[in-house]
């Protein structure tokens, strides 16, 4: 008597005779021999794979917790049947020793800034290893990594004083812009001629839409500039 099995689109069967690998079956319906021939489904899709947070050393002796994800799927579904016997829990348990490794020799800096570089890393490093078992390890995602309270402060610190370098920086370099463009603009006043006698008549103007009682005497510029001279013509004879 043969029974039949429906195999999903997403799945593949590992068709045992007596005890021994026969075939692998293909989506769709299958006919075996109960008691002579056994059938175990292999789901092929992607899954994930929780790495529990546990406390690494990294290498400049700084203590940090960490965990991570594991997303992977099953290409050869007779390898992972014969050649392992739980292909979940030990791709969970090589991804917890290579995440130890991987974190260990890094710096904390550079966990922390080169964070896809390191996760990269672990996937080549549990990809290869669990490539016999018909394993494919399309990504691995480094998640929260905890520092210690001491170091948390020390970093909030160092980053505070950062940014106040960097204010400081910036509104020097907005004073310094602002003095060149006043020189600018008073060389340009002075050299043209009523240019500055203009400005004054603005700056005049302006002031009498305030309702102040401030008096305001504008002098020509002319004259101002004819006691120039004279003060310079003075000078010069008094030194002859």
């Amino acid at each position: 008597m043969a029974f039949f099995k429906i195999i999903n689109q997403y799945e593949r069967g590992v068709l045992f005779t007596f005890g021994r690998y026969t075939t692998t079956l293909s989506p769709g319906l299958n006919v075996y021999i109960p008691l002579l021939q056994d059938i175990r489904v292999v789901d092929t899709r992607v899954k994930t794979i929780d790495i529990p947070k546990q406390e690494i050393m990294t290498k400049d002796n700084v203590p940090v917790n960490i965990n991570a994800v594991i997303y992977f799927k099953i290409k050869n579904a007779e390898n992972a049947v014969l050649k392992v016997v739980d292909v979940i829990y030990a791709t969970s348990k090589y991804g917890q020793a290579a995440l130890r490794n991987v974190t260990g020799e890094a710096e904390l800096d550079e966990l922390l800034t080169e964070r896809q570089k390191l996760a990269e890393k672990l996937r080549r490093i549990v990809d290869q290893a669990t490539d016999p078992w018909g394993i494919d390890v399309t990504a691995i995602e480094l998640q929260d990594i905890e520092l210690p309270e001491n170091m948390k402060r020390t970093m909030a610190k160092q980053a505070e004083a950062e940014r106040e370098k960097r204010a400081v920086i910036i509104n020097s370099e907005g004073e310094v812009e602002a003095a060149k463009n006043i020189a600018q603009a008073s060389k340009n006043l002075y050299s043209a001629p009523g240019a500055l006698h203009l400005r004054t008549l603005h700056s005049i103007n302006d002031l009498s839409s305030d309702n102040s009682n401030t008096l305001v005497y504008a002098l020509p510029i002319e004259l101002l500039r004819g006691i120039e001279r004279l003060t310079d013509f003075l000078e010069d004879k008094n030194k002859k």
